[in-house]
């Protein structure tokens, strides 16, 4: 089906495995002893705040519920979430709004 044989997909498996068991290792084996400069600590606190509208952005813009068309629905689920967000600084408070949001958005519209 790929064009790739047993052998070469495990050399992909175990090569793969190897290089993220590596970067794993060298931040938290060679560094895990050590405390990290103020400058390092400061930037990871931001790393939930990159990485959480970088998995939900293409959701919300490319759904595949509508085959990657924008949705009216889950745009306005997003600003309801956003604004809850912005609003009560609390993330669980913004997730379940934005639930509620879609599912009533979805309900209303279709």
């Amino acid at each position: 089906m790929t064009g790739y044989g047993d052998t070469t997909i495990w050399i992909i498996i175990l090569v793969l495995a190897l290089g993220t068991y590596g970067l794993r290792w060298s931040f938290l084996g060679a560094l895990g002893n050590r405390p990290l400069p103020v400058w390092a600590q400061r930037l990871l606190r931001y790393t939930a705040v990159g990485v959480l509208p970088a998995i939900v952005a293409p959701l919300v813009v490319w759904p595949a519920a509508t085959h990657g068309q924008p949705d009216p629905a889950r745009m306005i689920a997003a600003m309801v979430a956003l604004a809850v967000g912005l609003v009560t600084r609390n993330v669980l408070a913004a997730i379940v709004s934005g639930m509620a949001a879609l599912y009533l958005a979805l309900y209303l519209i279709a």
